[in-house]
């Protein structure tokens, strides 16, 4: 898969549209309002009062329904993207060499849904080899998820593809129960963890060290040459909370970091109490979803995300270089300047070019995005009254490139 050099928009296909409205409608018929209704009270809790949020909020007729037809668009979306980043050539297996994922704390499905679609666009062939296994502690959801796939089998004529759904809670790791099961399907080419992992171990005393057990024993029946795709809210306490989970996976040498990370030193955002690293991707927003934003006043024309996708094997999303950067912020247009926090192995530090300074070879800093992995030839630091700016600066005759957009 080659690098992109523009920024692209990531959209569902509308054969994807069309079984998530069939299974939303037939599963409960709500009106519009009420629909609206229930998509503010869950967005309320899965931002600002995430303690009152119950691990069995899907088994509630109106969330459910208010899930799948706006919350897991966008979940699935934001899978999808992360598909297209996998490392180029994954599965990394031969012709008619089955190709297995786990789907943790699968819910309705979003992961389930976006894996069949993705093979369905990209790679049809292999549908055949697909078995994906599911394991949520809902089993009202793993029905919408059975469901869904059934559907979207149906419209798209891809029916040899093979689910398979497991019950349980995540947080019990006994030898018996969903793990044992999962097992017999084990190594996984991809696991996906979407959007579960900060609704775990809230009581317990460590929650990071109890997530880094679950991750240690998914990753332990992760194939050799398999992904680990980690998804969580692009809120600051879980984003930091995923931060903290990387750098202990690194530091127990567990797994390396393929994307979003240019490095696996001890992550610069968490310096500051305040900053935390998440992703926005340009997303085309479904008449749908639109319509839910018009009646409660929300705007989901981006996904915003944070992630981690893992690897055993030590490959990079880039190799990593000490002039190769992630942008970890917009592109700031200030007075006279444009500046914007990038991170790599150096750490993570503001960088910027005075407008009066364009030139042909620094001008691509102009579409400097969120995501996006540049390469500088070189950045000034300036020294004043004794002082080391702490801006850096790219001079006319530096040399600015995007290797990879989003």
């Amino acid at each position: 898969m080659a690098f992109n050099q523009h920024r692209t928009v990531a959209r569902l296909s509308p054969i994807l549209l069309n079984a998530l409205e069939q299974v939303a409608s037939s599963s409960v018929r709500s009106g519009m309002d009420r629909n609206a209704e229930a998509v503010a009270e869950l967005s309320r809790l899965f931002t600002k009062d995430r303690d009152s949020l119950r691990s069995d909020y899907l088994d509630h007729p109106g969330y459910a329904a208010a899930y799948l037809k706006y919350f897991l668009p966008v979940n699935l979306s934001k899978i999808q993207v992360l598909l297209d980043e996998m490392p180029q050539g994954w599965p990394d297996q031969g012709p008619d060499r089955p190709i297995r994922i786990l789907d943790v704390g699968s819910g309705p499905g979003a992961g389930v849904l976006a894996v069949f679609d993705w093979f369905h666009q990209h790679w049809p062939e292999r549908i055949k080899d697909l078995t994906v296994v599911a394991v949520d502690g809902s089993a009202e959801a793993l029905k919408l998820a059975r469901s869904l796939w059934e559907v979207y089998g149906r419209e798209s004529g891809a029916i040899d593809g093979r689910l398979i759904t497991h019950e349980g809670n995540l947080e019990r790791l006994p030898n018996g129960g969903w793990l044992s099961q999962v097992e017999q399907h084990a190594p996984y080419d991809l696991i996906i963890a979407a959007n579960c992992l900060n609704e775990l171990y809230s009581s317990s005393a460590d929650p990071v060290q109890a997530k880094v057990g679950l991750v240690t024993q998914l990753l332990a029946r992760l194939a050799p040459t398999g992904t680990m795709m980690i998804v969580e809210p692009a809120l600051r306490d879980t984003s930091r909370a995923l931060h903290q989970l990387r750098d202990r996976l690194i530091q127990e040498k567990l797994c390396t970091i393929y994307s979003p990370c240019l490095h696996e030193n001890s992550c610069p955002a968490l310096v500051n109490p305040f900053d935390w690293c998440h992703e926005e991707r340009a997303w085309e927003t479904p008449p749908g979803i639109q319509q839910i934003d018009d009646a409660v006043g929300f705007i989901k024309d981006a996904l915003k995300f944070s992630y981690l996708l893992l690897r055993k094997d030590g490959r990079t999303i880039v190799e990593p270089k000490s002039d190769v950067y992630r942008v970890v912020s917009e592109l700031r247009e200030l007075k006279g300047e444009k500046r914007a926090w990038l991170c790599n192995e150096l750490g993570r530090s503001e960088i910027g070019r005075q407008d009066r300074l364009k030139s042909e070879s620094n001008a691509p800093l102009d579409d400097w995005h969120r995501g996006a992995i540049v390469q500088i030839e070189r950045v000034v630091r300036k020294e004043r009254e004794g002082k080391v700016s702490a801006v850096g600066r790219i001079e006319r005759d530096g040399t600015v490139q995007i290797i990879r957009s989003v």
